[in-house]
């Protein structure tokens, strides 16, 4: 067995595009963002679907580490101490629990602090025992909705109680002889397959490097573009078939539109969030991509009390314009930037990858891709490779370690480059690919704690 993991308590994030910066936007906090917690469903359904081990005993190093501690990571100290900054103020009713359970003396553990979560091991315990049921149907259930109605929250019993998880096909491009898998809207998957789709027309590999990271930008503007202006949840809004934003001929005349100067769209202003991406693979030949996020630190900052979790804010990810076709609406889901990626090669398993980061991600995608498929790197030397992070309009973020040349061509070429050295800006990466004589060969991100295992 491999695995490849990275908890991150931070990512940029631009959900929503240019549009909702301008105008009045959904609450990053308290109740309104709620919206109902999908991932027990999720854990239980994927286990029935395909586990093997007892669903109780997936849960119990989970439970061990909440009951009995651990030590705080750096990375995850420094990430804690952001999401604690922003709760800080006047604490309403519904933010109450958040102090108790996520700090120390007021203030967020140190690195290398033990740190326990009892309340959260009884959860665990709860949902390890009655397969995700008491979290929509008993005693958990019960407790959210006497919270939320005691402390303005709009979730109820019955919401949980009538939750489902659903069942996607994903989407894909072609690049290079590849196929790039994601998940469909309402995720944003499509701007990275988009911006592949737009690269496949281009021989990157007889390009400078400047050259090449310029269309890698205005590709992956591109892709945003749409994702920015279509991605809802295709259930409950009138929106492009995913399938005509990815057609060929589509993407032929979304390529012509690249020039050698910078385009300039507009999207919105980053945020921090948090997420956890992990990506395994066993001897079997069983590759999986995973992600869930509670989003932008702490989510909501309401918890639950005496239960240990913050409830996701997730809503945060709908819009207010009413001719918008992810407006926010009952029993809908918002646009999503969490998407977990897969690799495969004339219809054969190469692996799953992901890159944590709101926005970033499928910005990051399409980098990983790129260095594995055109440059050929194994997936550290991928993952290690200089990042650039498109912020909004011109500007663009790149690491300290891009060639400086390159720099100057970009600034030449008329995006607006800042080098910066904060790591959490270029998101936080993971890939396992399938070697071709047999086993697999991975990388975890070097950016922050994460870890590569097998056993």
């Amino acid at each position: 067995m491999l695995a490849a993991t990275d908890r991150r308590g931070a990512e940029p994030v631009d959900a929503l595009g240019g549009a909702q910066a301008t105008g009045p936007a959904m609450p990053a906090r308290g109740w309104l963002p709620v919206t109902v917690p999908g991932a027990p469903a999720g854990w239980r359904d994927l286990h029935d679907r395909f586990g093997s081990l007892p669903f109780a005993e997936l849960f119990a190093d989970a439970i061990g580490y909440a009951e009995r501690g651990y030590p705080v990571a750096a990375g995850t100290a420094a990430t804690w101490a952001r999401g604690v900054a922003a709760h800080a103020g006047p604490v309403a009713e519904e933010y109450a629990e958040f102090e108790r359970v996520f700090t120390v003396a007021g203030r967020a553990p140190r690195p290398g602090q033990w740190w326990r979560n009892p309340d959260a091991a009884e959860t665990l315990r709860r949902i390890a025992a009655t397969g995700a049921a008491d979290f929509y149907h008993g005693r958990i259930a019960a407790a959210l909705d006497a919270h939320a109605a005691r402390t303005g929250g709009l979730i109820t019993g019955d919401d949980l109680a009538r939750h489902t998880s659903t069942w996607v096909d994903p989407v894909s491009v072609r690049y290079r002889g590849h196929e790039v898998w994601e998940l469909p809207p309402n995720g944003q998957g499509v701007a990275a397959l988009q911006a592949l789709g737009v690269l496949d027309g281009v021989d990157l590999a007889a390009l400078p490097p400047e050259e090449r990271l310029h269309w890698q930008l205005e590709a992956v503007k591109l892709g945003f573009a749409d994702a920015h202006a279509h991605v809802a949840d295709p259930e409950r809004a009138p929106v492009p078939a995913t399938a005509a934003l990815l057609d060929p001929g589509y993407l032929a005349a979304r390529r012509a539109l690249v020039t050698d100067r910078a385009g300039d769209p507009t999207a919105g202003d980053p945020e921090r969030g948090g997420t956890v991406y992990l990506c395994t693979a066993d001897s079997g030949g069983m590759m999986v991509s995973l992600i869930q996020s509670t989003y932008l630190a702490f989510g909501s900052h309401v918890v639950l009390p005496g239960r240990g979790f913050a409830l996701q804010n997730r809503g945060t990810g709908f819009r207010l314009d009413p001719a918008h076709p992810n407006v926010v609406a009952p029993a809908k889901r918002p646009f999503h930037t969490i998407i977990p990626g897969f690799l495969t090669r004339d219809g054969a398993p190469v692996g799953p990858f992901g890159v944590m980061g709101g926005h970033m991600q499928p910005q990051g995608h399409v980098q990983l891709v790129a260095a594995t498929v055109d440059a050929g790197l194994d997936p550290q030397a991928a993952l290690d490779s200089p990042r650039w992070y498109w912020h909004a309009g011109r500007t663009v973020l790149v690491e300290p370690t891009l060639d400086p040349e390159v720099v100057a061509d970009l600034r030449v070429r008329g995006h607006q480059v800042t080098v910066v050295g904060e790591p959490s800006v270029f998101g936080y990466g993971q890939a396992i690919w399938r070697h071709p004589s047999g086993g697999y060969v991975a990388g975890s991100e070097s950016r922050v704690d994460g870890a590569m295992l097998g056993w």
